[in-house]
């Protein structure tokens, strides 16, 4: 039986999924899931609250959330510095501290694709902030991240089921690696994702400046607006590349069968194999 243990701190675009993907059907044996969310914050005192999780003794843990290179995300890895953890976060994207994370016993699965939303109290709500994560997420989706970091994740499983020393993950997820394990057959379709791969990163850099430099409330908005604009484009570039890929019968899909183990099919009548 291996047991996954999933830590979310905050919120990322990611997180609405992470601890569903290695059981899309919830008909796999021989696996034990269990997350704790600390919701929106991801303060040191939120991080503080996870010790309480060691109780749940998992092979290994996922550690999600944004930037985490904040005092909160930093706070929790040194109490989950004794365990095997994934770190997933969009950043940080630099080599060095990368490594650092790696020198430290953490694995990694940095996404450079995952849009810092525009959250600002002059422009964000609930609504707005749903309907953003769920933009991020059809590009997340469609292509190529969740089927990167579910490979990612059973890979890691297979090792605790064998019995062997675990090894993790340290990818860095940039828009080009992203869209190679989407699996398209189209090479439009591709081409599609990969533009809204490569939007979704962008988002970040726009939505940046005004959560946490600008101060005037036009261009608080105007800047935050069009970083949203643009993730909404982005999904329905997504929504378009796989349309494409309806349009041939040619979807690739990769459900889990009951033991674990990956099957395969495109044709919308066909049983995976």
């Amino acid at each position: 039986m291996a047991k996954v243990g999933f830590i979310k701190l905050g919120n990322l675009g990611m997180s609405q999924v992470v601890d569903l993907i290695l059981d899309e059907i919830a008909a796999r044996k021989g696996i034990e899931i269990m997350s704790f969310g600390t919701g929106a914050k991801m303060g040191k005192a939120e991080a503080e609250h996870t010790k309480h999780f060691k109780e749940f003794e998992a092979d290994f843990y996922v550690m999600i959330s944004p930037n985490s290179s904040a005092p909160g995300p930093t706070a929790a890895r040194e109490i989950w510095k004794d365990k095997k953890v994934i770190v997933i976060s969009d950043g940080p994207t630099k080599k060095d501290d990368r490594q650092a994370l790696e020198d430290a016993g953490f694995g990694y699965i940095i996404m450079k694709v995952d849009p810092l939303i525009g959250a600002k109290t002059e422009f964000l709500d609930p609504v707005e902030m749903a309907s953003f994560n769920s933009d991020a997420m059809k590009v997340l989706s469609t292509c190529g991240v969740v089927r990167l970091i579910q490979e990612a994740f059973d890979a890691v499983i297979a090792q605790a089921d064998a019995g062997k020393d675990l090894e993790l993950p340290h990818v860095l997820v940039s828009a080009q690696k992203a869209v190679e394990s989407a699996g398209f057959n189209n090479p439009y379709a591709k081409a599609k994702a990969l533009a809204a791969l490569h939007m979704t990163d962008k988002v970040a850099e726009i939505n940046f400046p005004a959560c946490f430099m600008m101060k005037d409330i036009e261009q608080v908005t105007l800047t935050t607006a069009t970083g949203h604009e643009m993730m909404r484009a982005a999904a329905q570039l997504a929504i378009d590349a796989r349309e494409i890929e309806k349009g041939n019968d040619s979807v690739f899909r990769q459900p889990h069968m009951k033991d674990g183990s990956l099957k395969t099919k495109t044709k919308l009548y066909e049983k995976p194999q």
